[in-house]
């Protein structure tokens, strides 16, 4: 029986290599956002002196909600394969590796995801405060964006008081 067990077990261990490829898909995806950046770019460079100082600032908001999205994917392929799959060696070797890589766990990762959120969420409703500067009155989908962003600031502040909690916890011996 535990020759069955132990395979079970081996079965299990290796299925985390599963995720390579979605890994793999995400760094496709930062490709693809780069492209939309150099492509957004090009377009204000090409329009600059033509348009308001309004569309101006609107253009670069949009690119950095673009390079926030980037950092979250980034973020997210390195602490999710290290969490979840093996060590990134080549990293931990090289002299210009992040210095928060190895060190987020789980925890840290939702943290990092719903700052990141909260910030991109930030972005968005700036944009829209922006278009509405000379109007006076706020539609439907501003209302919906503030009621996003308020979620995503309690949901961060709930993550971190439980990390916050389970940290105490922890510190504290129960077994005592």
């Amino acid at each position: 029986m535990s020759k069955i067990t132990h395979a079970i077990e081996t079965g299990l261990f290796k299925s985390r290599y599963l995720l390579m490829p979605l890994y793999i898909g995400l760094v496709g995806v930062l490709v693809l956002l780069a492209v939309r950046f150099v492509q957004e770019f090009v377009n204000i460079v090409l329009h600059f002196g033509d348009e308001t100082s309004q569309e101006f600032v609107l253009e670069i908001l949009a690119l950095l909600d673009l390079t926030l999205l980037a950092n979250l994917i980034l973020i997210v392929i390195f602490a999710g394969y290290e969490n979840f799959i093996s060590r990134i060696d080549a990293a931990h070797d090289s002299v210009d590796r992040p210095h928060w890589m190895g060190t987020i766990d789980f925890s840290g990762l939702k943290i990092k995801l719903i700052g990141s959120l909260v910030a991109i969420s930030v972005i968005e409703l700036l944009k829209d405060f922006i278009e509405l500067s000379g109007e006076m009155t706020v539609g439907e989908g501003t209302i919906w964006r503030v009621f996003i962003h308020l979620t995503f600031v309690i949901s961060g502040v709930l993550f971190a008081a439980m990390d916050w909690i389970a940290d105490k916890r922890e510190a504290v011996n129960i077994n005592k």
